[in-house]
């Protein structure tokens, strides 16, 4: 039987663990960093080859753990910035977000009213995820997180173009190109009736990764919601029309072969996007043989970081309002701390950029997810202040998801002047339902957007 277990983010003083839970938790907590779940998809570490701190985060810390004869027996369980589902053996963990209703010490009672992490999903990936409110089972829930991301995936990569690749094929006719095959050319074209057997290595779009990716599509057709999925958007069925297309070979029975061939992951210098969407379909075509097979103490699931999530989600707002969102883990959209480039050969490589999460023409925003309630940490009141020193701007401040009725505070800075602001964006707490929720979200919305069109009425 699936036991399940459900536990909100950012929980520090743990949740008791049940017994017969505990080896499974355990096994969980065991991993340590993300970077050794393997069968694990986090965004965005999973889809990122850069270091950028995500890979040491811990999917589930234990504490106040009592030992018998060398065993544990009892234990508490901590989560941090991480949401989603993991699943192990019997036992799946479902980590919701922290602004979900019915709560009680870090146990969800409610489980159907996540409605924060799944609005910011929608808003991030521009998916349609209403559907998760109805699914139970959380394998299932596993599984349609990664079928909804799919569209997203493959509209990015194909971006980049069509991935095309060298392959060899094989010829027998009366037109020469290529290598000749001696030993196929004896065996087939002797004695000689104008046929010639020979090999040629040709660039060509129908290749295991278009492979792989059309199987995952027939994958999802047969889905419950599968015609949804592919047809959400005019850009996705043209995709995967495209794919269709360039994939004549395909045939259902060639699946496996096509896993393995996609088994390593492609490192290409321009379809980079790619090994993305490559991910993402081995994880879809592999999960029931990971959830229904002989792997013991498999742990599988997907994972979100919620600093990361947050941060992109107030982008979709604050774009409107003409802010820019530098990418520090790609080095884009940085801005120079240094007047002479000259000058930043005496510092390391990470004093030559700032990357403010937000910044428009005098202000400075950062991006905060963890517990504020209205108090900043040094550290972050220190980056912030060097950001608005080095970039002469009078307007700092902190934006942080509230469900406390906190209010906007504002402080004078010393010296050079200027305003510190922290900013709490209002999670509704009292919705009824997915729509109720989704409304009365849009007026958060509209008072951050009517802050930052109208700086005078800060006050």
């Amino acid at each position: 039987m699936n036991k399940v277990i459900h536990l909100t983010d950012n929980y520090y003083e743990g949740t008791p663990i049940l017994k017969e839970n505990l080896s499974d938790v355990l096994r969980i907590a065991s991993i340590g960093k993300l970077h050794n779940a393997e069968d694990m998809l986090v965004f965005p570490h999973s889809f990122s080859d850069l270091e950028d701190g995500i890979e040491n985060l811990s999917i589930l810390t234990l504490k106040d753990c009592e030992y018998e004869n060398g065993k544990c027996v009892s234990a508490k369980a901590c989560t941090g910035n991480l949401m989603g589902f993991v699943g192990v053996n019997e036992t799946s963990i479902s980590i919701h977000s922290r602004f979900t209703h019915d709560k009680h010490n870090g146990v969800v009672e409610d489980t159907g009213k996540d409605y924060f992490l799944y609005y910011m999903l929608q808003k991030v990936f521009s998916i349609n995820v209403f559907e998760f409110e109805h699914t139970s089972n959380q394998d299932d829930k596993i599984l349609d997180f990664m079928l909804y991301l799919f569209p997203y995936m493959l509209n990015k990569a194909l971006v980049q173009g069509m991935y095309k690749e060298y392959q060899c094929h094989y010829y027998d006719d009366s037109r020469v190109k290529g290598v000749i095959e001696v030993s196929k050319y004896l065996r087939n074209d002797v004695p000689f009736r104008g046929n010639v057997s020979c090999r040629m290595r040709e660039f060509c779009f129908d290749n295991p990764m278009t492979q792989l990716i059309r199987h995952t599509i027939d994958y999802i057709k047969h889905h419950p919601y599968g015609a949804f999925i592919l047809n959400s958007n005019q850009e996705t069925w043209d995709n995967v029309n495209k794919i269709i297309q360039v994939t004549s070979s395909f045939n259902k029975r060639d699946l496996g072969k096509v896993i393995n061939a996609n088994r390593k992951p492609k490192v290409h210098p321009y379809f980079i996007a790619y090994k993305e969407l490559q991910l993402l379909c081995m994880r879809i075509l592999c999960h029931d043989s990971l959830k229904y097979g002989e792997n013991k103490d498999k742990i599988h699931g997907i994972l979100f970081d919620g600093a990361w999530l947050w941060e992109e989600y107030l982008y979709t707002i604050l774009k409107e309002c003409g802010f820019r969102h530098p990418k520090n883990k790609t080095s884009k959209g940085g801005v120079r701390m240094f007047e002479k480039p000259e000058d930043e050969d005496y510092f390391d490589n990470n004093s030559r950029r700032m990357y403010p999460d937000f910044w428009k023409e005098d202000h400075i925003l950062d991006a905060k997810y963890k517990h504020l309630n209205g108090k900043v940490g040094r550290d972050d009141l220190y980056q912030v202040v060097s950001y608005m020193h080095c970039m002469k701007t009078d307007n700092g401040g902190y934006v942080y998801p509230n469900d406390n009725n906190n209010k906007i505070k504002k402080y004078q800075l010393a010296g050079c002047g200027g305003q510190i602001y922290v900013i709490p964006f209002d999670v509704p707490q009292n919705a009824d339902n997915w729509v109720d929720f989704s409304e009365k979200i849009k007026d958060s919305e509209n008072v951050l957007k009517s802050i930052y069109y109208c700086p005078s009425r800060k006050n």
